[in-house]
């Protein structure tokens, strides 16, 4: 395990009153057990195969660098279609992992074909992609594991249509290539009889738990993302995980301490990367922690509405947006720094004596400066009394962004066991999924619209 994990800021000792006492932690042996073992004792089975994710073979890895070699090679564009976990984890690997401005490098430059990852059904934005990919020469992933996923099937009919209509029929399935269950779902079916080459997702792999199953991997070797090392990063940190002593299980540790800060009246875990690199990592980050724990009811059945709001911040600019509620706002809030110690790039300040200003800056980096203002922020929250602790990466390659991914998954899931609540489902999505189709006319669904039907607003209370 490369990646650091530093609590001392969650602490009695460095924050006082507000901070966690080593005692807490000592006294809740049996809760660390059991969490661990509600955990450990089912990976790899049920809604937890995402465990296994990493566990892949490099044969089935040459396969996937294969076939995304084939198509890196012919394609100008490439478009991920998806939404949720489909697309969230795609793009923060993407964003740690290509350059920050891949698409306006230049070709020979790239190596790869300009990247678009379509995750929201605005029209605004369809029209907008259509107008800067060149049809021809672009290709298309479908993700869905249900295949029933109305945003992405949506998205699927518009481009598949433009792609008929460009090529021909023939020459335009093979631009699509799809990831979703096997044997299951309107998507599979009509990839069946289109002939469209499918990649399966394991059955027991939620969306939001499968940016290292195909979801990920697929696209990721069309980029030529190194997915070997990914999926070496994500082993360690599994190991690592698989630790049953919490002082040295990082997932377990951070993910009794949040749980802990919630029941101390913490309820929003701001995400608060100091690197470009890793800022979407605070969106995937988002989507697992509130999606996984925001539940009415535990396992018993007693109602809990439990959960912690997460929120994203990105160091340093929400520094001068953020920083000053964190500080001397609610004490509500656990702040979580993701630090980067050895950046890609350096970038000098030039030594300028004829430019009469920042003399201080003079001689210094930007990659000093930036790590300078995260201890700052850190010194800062922690004078105040507040809650913070601080994940770091050596640097940011496909190995640590591996472990990171992994950690984000167990931390949610040990949180979920500490809860004592199904961290694998989603309710509270379904409902608004059925709602949806109901309204669009899907069959079956008449009763809903019923339902909706009677939900009646008040004249009285809209505003005109």
């Amino acid at each position: 395990m490369k990646l650091k994990f530093d609590y001392n800021n969650m602490m009695e000792s460095s924050i006082g009153s507000h901070g966690i006492k080593q005692s807490d932690i000592d006294k809740a042996q049996k809760l660390h057990t059991a969490a661990f073992k509600d955990v450990i004792d089912n990976s790899g089975k049920g809604w937890q195969e995402w465990t296994d994710t990493p566990l892949i073979s490099k044969s089935e890895i040459d396969e996937l660098n294969a076939f995304g070699k084939s198509v890196r090679e012919k394609a100008s564009s490439f478009v991920v279609l998806g939404i949720g976990g489909s697309a969230l984890g795609p793009i923060c690997v993407f964003n740690a992992l290509l350059h920050l401005h891949h698409n306006e490098l230049p070709a020979q430059m790239r190596k790869a074909p300009k990247l678009y990852v379509e995750d929201n059904i605005d029209p605004e934005r369809m029209r907008a992609l259509l107008d800067v990919i060149d049809i021809k020469t672009s290709y298309f992933n479908v993700i869905t594991k249900s295949g029933e996923t109305s945003e992405t099937l949506s998205q699927f009919l518009i481009l598949y249509n433009a792609l008929k209509k460009a090529l021909g029929e023939k020459a335009a399935k093979e631009h699509i290539f799809v990831t979703t269950t096997i044997g299951k779902g309107a998507l599979y079916a009509v990839a069946q009889k289109e002939g469209f080459k499918i990649f399966g997702v394991p059955a027991g792999v939620g969306g939001r738990f499968s940016v290292l199953s195909n979801v990920g991997l697929v696209p990721f070797a069309v980029m030529g993302v190194d997915i070997e090392s990914l999926l070496y990063g994500a082993r360690a940190m599994r190991t690592a995980c698989e630790r049953p002593d919490v002082k040295s299980n990082p997932a377990l540790m951070t993910a009794y301490l949040q749980t802990l800060s919630m029941k101390d009246g913490k309820n929003i875990s701001v995400m608060m990367p100091y690197a470009d690199s890793l800022r979407t990592m605070a969106d995937f980050y988002c989507q697992i922690w509130a999606e996984s724990l925001g539940k009415a009811v535990d396992k018993s059945g007693k109602t809990v509405n439990c959960g912690q709001t997460p929120a994203k911040s990105l160091g340093v600019t929400d520094q001068h947006s953020q920083v000053q509620l964190y500080t001397e706002g609610p004490y509500d809030k656990v702040v979580t720094f993701i630090a980067v110690d050895s950046f890609g790039d350096r970038v000098d300040i030039p030594a300028d004596e004829s430019a009469d200003i920042g003399d201080f800056l003079k001689g210094h980096t930007l990659n000093e400066l930036i790590n300078a203002e995260r201890k700052a922020t850190e010194f800062a929250l922690t004078k105040a009394g507040r809650s913070n602790f601080t994940v770091t990466l050596p640097e940011v390659t496909a190995e640590t962004v591996g472990e990171l991914l992994m950690y984000f998954m167990y931390e949610t899931a040990f949180a979920g066991a500490y809860l004592n609540i199904d961290t694998f489902n989603q309710p509270g999505v379904e409902e608004g999924k059925k709602a949806t189709f109901a309204m669009i006319g899907r069959a079956g669904y008449e009763e809903k619209l019923k339902e909706l039907d009677s939900a009646k607003k008040l004249d009285a209370y809209i505003i005109k």
